[in-house]
């Protein structure tokens, strides 16, 4: 009586299971009948139907099953084999870091400049010399001799 059950409950698992596999494939990855009629031939069928999709019906995988990753086929086309790249993270890409340190190079540049000029506009204005052309007067300083009023 047991043997029975536990036989009843396997083929209620298998129908369960390929019922649900075979309504998830894509309809043009199965093979040998279209989709309807192994949908029908599982519910018709538990038993034989089930084992008949497994075997028959149900995609081939391209990997071995030992890995537990298998993938199905890839569609054909240019490149189908080779596999894309991985993605890097900004940190692991040298052209981005090499242009980060360029970037950062530039604008270490342009604060020098920027102190070299401020420390030497401060000199001239503690030594009472006119402000260069083109330099505007300090904004919240002291007006230079002869300077706007």
């Amino acid at each position: 009586m047991r043997f029975f059950l536990l036989l009843d409950l396997a083929t209620l698992a298998l129908l369960v299971y390929c019922l649900i596999d075979c309504i998830q494939t894509d309809s043009a990855l199965v093979r040998n009948l279209p989709k309807p009629f192994w949908l029908i031939l599982i519910v018709l069928l538990p038993l034989v139907g089930g084992i008949a999709w497994l075997v028959a019906g149900r995609p081939e995988r391209t990997e071995p099953a030992a890995t537990g990753r298998g993938s199905w086929p890839q569609p054909r086309g240019r490149g189908a084999s080779a596999q894309p790249p991985r993605p890097l993270g900004p940190d692991d890409d040298e052209e981005f870091l090499r242009q980060m340190r360029a970037i950062d190079a530039e604008h270490q540049r342009t604060l020098d400049q920027w102190e070299r000029d401020l420390r030497d506009r401060e000199r001239r204005l503690r030594d009472g010399e006119p402000p260069t052309e083109g330099t505007p007067p300090p904004a919240d300083g002291p007006t230079p001799p002869g300077g706007p009023r």
